[in-house]
């Protein structure tokens, strides 16, 4: 596809755009389909639209920012789908993200762990980030 990615700067959080047309002076136009995305790209295109103005955008909508914990579960989803990748069994994978009970617990005991059912759903989880819900990041919550 021919055009450019841009990078407008912004204290608030910058904007990322794809211009169709480069050549400078033409008129910009915004085509929003209508998808799922349809509320996050409005809430992108007016903070854009302020900021052309020569106002403030304004801060990033609620939900965007990703939260402390979720920027730490995201990460121990990534680590866990790694070592899966790698050949770690879940038990290997809890023990190595600090779940001290993992080494210690008995084969039957694991099984119905509440370590054993986190690192699945980290995996799981990871396994369908990768498979395109990372998309889901961008969603305003």
């Amino acid at each position: 596809m021919d055009g450019r990615h841009v990078v407008v700067a912004d204290a608030a959080g910058e904007h990322r755009l794809w211009l169709r047309d480069s050549q400078p002076g033409r008129p910009l136009a915004a085509v929003i389909p209508l998808d799922k995305d349809f509320i996050t790209r409005i809430a992108s295109l007016l903070r854009f639209h302020r900021r052309l103005l020569g106002r403030a955008a304004g801060p990033l909508p609620r939900g965007w920012p990703l939260t402390a914990y979720r920027l730490a579960r995201l990460d121990l989803m990534l680590r866990a789908l790694d070592l899966r990748d790698e050949g770690a069994t879940y038990r290997e994978i809890a023990t190595a993200l600090g779940r001290d009970d993992a080494a210690r617990l008995s084969a039957s005991d694991w099984k119905m762990s509440a370590s054993r059912s986190f690192v699945v759903r980290l995996v799981r989880d990871g396994i369908a980030m990768m498979n395109g819900d990372y998309r889901k990041l961008l969603r305003i919550r």
